[in-house]
């Protein structure tokens, strides 16, 4: 059976990623869509150190600053080996922001709603990721809300 796509669909996905020992796309956005995160689940299958950290991040746009492509992070954590990290919080993101500079005000508020700009993602990634020692196994849950 084939997943539904097109504008109105929403779809519930499930992303799963095997010894990530380097920086990690969980989601990669589309133009029109909303992602709603369900969960992040996170388990530990080797450390290069016991102070080494994961993180979870948007890379998109900062409405803040005004500037697309910037680390917005969510949760940093520090599991040991065996142990699971989970994420349960839901929370949305556009597949897109704005290209240029649009902070938040009533005139810029549509055109952030509007996409039409840079991708945003999901990412995942730890203190060395250098595909060397650490390795994490991730999934991740969500909803995709298509509304092109």
């Amino acid at each position: 059976m084939a997943v539904p796509t097109g504008s109105g669909t929403e779809t519930i996905h499930a992303h799963h990623f095997e010894d990530v020992d380097a920086e990690q796309p969980l989601i990669l956005g589309l133009q029109h869509h909303i992602y709603t995160v369900l969960s992040i689940i996170v388990y530990c299958q080797a450390l290069d150190a016991t102070t080494d950290t994961g993180t979870i991040f948007i890379e998109g746009y900062d409405i803040h600053g005004g500037a697309a492509s910037q680390n917005i992070y969510i949760a940093r954590f520090n599991i040991q080996v065996g142990e699971t990290y989970v994420w349960n919080d839901k929370f949305s993101f556009m597949g897109h922001g704005p290209g240029g500079s649009a902070t938040m005000t009533d005139a810029n508020q549509l055109l952030i709603a509007a996409q039409a700009g840079v991708q945003q993602k999901l990412m995942f990634t730890m203190t060395s990721a250098d595909g060397g020692g650490q390795d994490f196994d991730v999934h991740c849950t969500y909803l995709d809300q298509d509304w092109s």
